[in-house]
């Protein structure tokens, strides 16, 4: 509703600006002014906050939508896609609709974001988490190059504990338990996507 009122004052804005310059009697062409008349600046003005507001609508909009078909956790929405792909692909189809790979923050959102895999995907799968060492073999950091503060590596393999693979394996994966494991980026996996909510 308040979509369609804005796009009707566009149109509306539009118009008057047309036919404001369409009626304005046509003068010769004299030296260029550097001033421009006070009304068409603040009709320019007000076209212009008006094309912001309608992108921001646009954006709250389609957020929603994700949030409708995924879950909201702690003022993100996350989307699950159940197709698998390596760790850069999953990634770069995250980035193309406005997010990053999930990167739980705390122990709530890894706990919660499990549960929502398992929902989604089912219980047979990891999914790809944005969290990885590529630039320096044991700096984890997220999709942004930020250091991970919460971690959560499985560690329960006393032979093994997480992450062990060197660099063979430099992106992170959240398991069935909610354990993260450091996986070979080239495998493929399912992945959620992380959205902030604005």
């Amino acid at each position: 509703m308040e979509f369609r009122g804005v796009c009707a004052l566009l149109g509306v804005l539009l118009l008057a600006s047309l036919s404001f310059s369409q009626t304005s009697p046509r003068k010769k062409p004299a030296k260029k002014d550097a001033t421009r008349d006070p009304a068409i600046e603040a009709l320019q003005r007000q076209v212009d906050g008006i094309i912001q507001e309608l992108n921001l609508l646009k954006e709250q909009q389609a957020l929603q939508t994700v949030c409708l078909k995924g879950v909201k956790i702690n003022g993100k929405c996350f989307l699950a896609d159940p197709v698998s792909k390596r760790y850069h692909a999953a990634s770069e189809d995250c980035n193309a609709l406005g997010g990053v790979l999930s990167a739980p923050m705390t122990k709530e959102e890894n706990d919660r974001l499990r549960d929502y895999v398992l929902q989604s995907i089912g219980s047979g799968e990891q999914v790809w988490l944005g969290i990885n060492d590529m630039m320096t073999e044991g700096t984890w950091v997220d999709q942004t190059g930020l250091a991970v503060t919460y971690r959560n590596w499985d560690t329960s393999n006393s032979g093994s504990p997480q992450p062990d693979g060197g660099q063979s394996q430099n992106c992170a994966a959240l398991s069935v338990s909610g354990k993260w494991l450091d996986e070979n980026c080239r495998e493929s996996r399912p992945s959620v996507c992380q959205f902030n909510i604005v």
